[in-house]
């Protein structure tokens, strides 16, 4: 079974509709850690692609990926911009240019975009970032053929950054007392692998 650019046009708009629903939840736990932006961040980027993947006329996989990776980078100034971008510049890269791509090669989306925030944002794990969440995702397509374990993963990385101490961006400021808060790029990126599943992995 094939997914085609009118799958990925709705799998955008899947995102923004969700970024929508999640922005104060998201905003709220930034508020403890670092600037209270993320939540307004990531609709707004969202927002952008979607509409800039809507506009498109007769495009391929990539053209779609580029697209929302050029809105999102001009939608956003925070940190969350540049590095979400580049994990969809990534993706775009994975899924090439064509009109669709068989569905079980969507897993290698996971790994392109987890690559290209490592790339970009040089963090590792254990550092209380979204690698935390997305590098345990990635290594559960390697292990196993099944979008249930790649949702599972991501999940369990993310609600391990509350008992880390962060070391990168602006949580790091607070040393000691950003523990037993997770980190909400984590968040925002277990909810992006999650809306990636359901079309792909049919979950």
């Amino acid at each position: 079974m094939d997914y085609w650019t009118e799958d990925l046009t709705a799998l955008f708009a899947a995102l923004a509709a969700r970024m929508a629903l999640e922005c104060d939840a998201l905003c709220a736990l930034d508020a403890v850690i670092a600037d209270a932006d993320h939540g307004i961040a990531m609709e707004q980027g969202m927002a952008a692609a979607s509409a800039a993947i809507e506009a498109l006329e007769s495009p391929m996989l990539q053209d779609q990926f580029n697209a929302a990776d050029k809105a999102f980078l001009n939608a956003v100034c925070a940190s969350s911009g540049p590095l979400s971008a580049t994990a969809l510049l990534r993706a775009g890269k994975v899924a090439g240019p064509r009109a669709a791509t068989p569905k079980s090669e969507g897993k290698l989306l996971v790994v392109a975009m987890t690559e290209g925030i490592v790339h970009r944002g040089k963090a590792q794990m254990g550092q209380k970032s979204m690698v935390d969440a997305l590098a345990p995702a990635a290594e559960a397509v390697a292990r196993s053929d099944c979008w249930a374990a790649v949702v599972a993963a991501v999940k369990a990385g993310a609600e391990a950054t509350r008992s880390m101490v962060a070391t990168l961006g602006h949580a790091a400021r607070l040393g000691e007392r950003s523990l037993w808060h997770p980190d909400p790029g984590a968040i925002s990126a277990t909810t992006i692998i999650a809306e990636i599943a359901r079309p792909f992995g049919q979950i």
